[in-house]
């Protein structure tokens, strides 16, 4: 039944590497950089991009101007805070789109905003009705809607659907949900609105992609995705994640050019001042490297028993690893890749010399060391 739904929807890629991508901790990009990561999420054929806050200034403002002016075949939409002078700079960027975020828990609206329902309530109306009247489609975010009652979250919805906002989008502002709990969540809202819902996550306690994903089967239609997880605290759902669990945990492909994934995400890393860790999921530069004896002969044998896609899928290649755990058929399809004849070499001394090697150096064996060990008396 959740997979005849998710086939019968198309899943909207809107990253937000730009904007709240920027807002982590000290990266700042530069034009150059901004445009040419919105060139490049553009030509792998994401739909949507965030791509800053014209309420910052200026400076801001240039930088989207001219990112209108690439002409891209993704739609730009900025961020705001759902206040007309907020809308007013977006305007003036030559955007048609805008997000008009509001504080929806009553932890910030007491806490943060020191005001009521009723006060949150007539600024939606007021700051969408301006929206609306220049033209702009207009995503309604709730920001903190992870901690909000559902039935005031229905409501602002309905009076969103009603002054003619084209989608709402659920954030869990802070990380704190599971899988489940956002699934119920945004079935809730699904069940009660006829806006398409949007999900935002935040991965504090380590569950954006999950949460991301499970939002998406719950009936939300737009998805909000930063290069490598960027983005405030812990970061946000990770772009290449996300698509990759559409890909192979739902069976969904939302149409997106994957085998860019590792140049994009080593630009973004390098621009960001944020390296890719190895170990990053998708697109790490050792996710596809195998040392144990059982997995590596596995791998040998057939790709599939140990790896759930194809490396070249994301653009990366696998790796063979020389180290403590080998087993012998690793070991002799690296001899034989060095064109080392196998009737010289006890395999099983080498192996064990491989093994200890490695144990002593905390760390896997080069071409050269392997080499070596061969003509060790």
């Amino acid at each position: 039944m959740i997979m005849d739904i998710l086939e019968n929807r198309a899943i909207v890629i809107d990253d937000t590497t730009l904007r709240d991508g920027e807002q982590t901790a000290g990266v700042v990009f530069n034009l150059e950089e901004k445009k040419r990561i919105a060139q490049m999420l553009d030509e792998i054929g994401v739909g949507e991009l965030e791509c800053g806050i014209p309420a910052m200034g200026e400076q801001e403002q240039a930088s989207i101007r001219a990112l209108v002016d690439m002409g891209l075949n993704a739609r730009l939409i900025t961020w705001n805070r759902a206040v007309i002078s907020d809308i007013q700079a977006s305007l003036q960027t030559g955007v048609e789109a805008v997000d008009i975020s509001l504080s929806v828990s009553d932890q910030h609206i007491q806490y943060k905003l020191g005001k009521s329902r009723e006060w949150v309530k007539e600024q939606l109306k007021v700051a969408l009705g301006f929206a609306k009247q220049h033209d702009l489609y207009v995503s309604v975010g709730g920001e903190d809607a992870s901690r909000a009652d559902l039935d005031f979250l229905v409501e602002l919805c309905q009076i969103a659907e009603t002054e003619g906002a084209d989608r709402f989008r659920f954030c869990d502002t802070l990380g704190v949900l599971d899988p489940f709990s956002t699934y119920d969540m945004v079935a809730y809202l699904c069940q009660r609105t006829g806006l398409d819902l949007e999900v935002h996550t935040h991965n504090d306690l380590g569950m954006a992609t999950a949460n991301a994903i499970a939002g998406i089967r719950a009936g939300a239609r737009f998805v909000n995705t930063t290069v490598n997880g960027l983005g405030e605290r812990a970061g946000n759902a990770a772009l290449e994640e996300v698509v990759m669990a559409l890909k192979h945990a739902c069976g969904i492909d939302p149409q997106i050019d994957t085998r860019r994934f590792v140049e994009i995400s080593r630009y973004v890393g390098l621009a960001s001042s944020h390296p890719v860790p190895d170990w990053k999921a998708v697109v790490g530069e050792k996710v596809f490297s195998h040392e144990s004896g059982l997995h590596a002969d596995g791998v040998i044998k057939n790709p599939l028993n140990y790896e759930g896609f194809d490396p070249a899928e994301v653009g990366l290649q696998r790796h063979m690893v020389l180290g403590k755990h080998s087993g012998s058929h690793g070991l002799i399809q690296r001899l034989e890749q060095l064109q080392v004849d196998l009737q010289t070499v006890d395999v099983d001394l080498l192996l064990s010399r491989v093994r200890s090697r490695s144990q002593q150096n905390k760390k896997s064996i080069d071409n050269s060391e392997l080499l070596k060990l061969c003509h060790v008396a």
